[in-house]
């Protein structure tokens, strides 16, 4: 079953068309997710997502890449819930992972690919993408960070944070204060980011660290949504 989003067809993936080691996986994952902005549904759109950008892709790994789809935030509840603020989903994913799948009787060679896949998967994070699958589950999963859903998805997580609807700060201050003096730095207090922070600091700047050209190409549709969106909040806010 396919719908059109955006200009482009995505293929919903429904439980009883997937292979039974990756509804294994997903079962697994159900477990570990549970916040409304990395939930499963996140997952199974990345999951969509990435089928949809490697049509047409030669030589792309498919059951590494579906794999690799469906484990990239099963940490990512543990990262949220550490006070301490030093636990990277990224990394802990990747090890979660390699022991999952070799309880699942995967290869050494697929493990491995697949926690490649998963450590180098976010925007902050000194590792970057090389494999073909690994880039195309790092602009699938950027893609979901954009349009009405990535509105959505910010806007829930703010909700989380009790972080404000709008606030108009120095940029350049917060990221020296809250963000280790890097646009892509660890955020130290969540309270004090808010979704016109994410946008000036990381939001806008997805397209231009996208690897595909299919997905350069949604991405710029749905940032433009995006910054439509806020402009019409922030009007919306300064006149109440």
């Amino acid at each position: 079953m396919t719908k059109c989003l955006c200009g482009i067809t995505v293929t919903l993936v429904l439980g009883n068309k997937m292979e039974e080691r990756h509804l294994k996986i997903k079962q697994i994952v159900e477990k570990e997710l549970s916040c409304s902005a990395h939930d499963m549904d996140h997952v199974m759109r990345v999951y969509s997502l990435c089928l949809h950008l490697a049509e047409g892709e030669p030589d792309v790994d498919l059951d590494i890449l579906k794999t690799a789809a469906l484990l990239h935030d099963i940490a990512r509840v543990k990262e949220d819930n550490d006070p301490t603020g030093k636990t990277d989903h990224a990394v802990l994913g990747a090890e979660m992972a390699g022991e999952i799948l070799k309880k699942l009787g995967y290869p050494e060679s697929k493990i491995k690919h697949v926690k490649d896949c998963i450590m180098a998967h976010r925007l902050r994070s000194k590792k970057r993408p090389k494999t073909k699958e690994a880039k195309i589950l790092s602009d699938a999963d950027k893609l979901d960070i954009l349009g009405a859903i990535g509105v959505a998805r910010t806007f829930a997580l703010a909700g989380r944070f009790n972080q404000r609807l709008y606030t108009d700060i120095d940029i350049e201050k917060h990221i020296q204060e809250n963000l280790d003096g890097n646009r892509d730095g660890r955020i130290r207090d969540r309270s004090k980011h808010s979704p016109f922070i994410e946008f000036e600091t990381k939001i806008k700047f997805i397209p231009e660290r996208l690897y595909t050209e299919r997905a350069k190409k949604i991405a710029r549709e749905r940032l433009a949504f995006f910054k439509l969106f806020l402009e019409r909040l922030r009007k919306e806010i300064l006149l109440s």
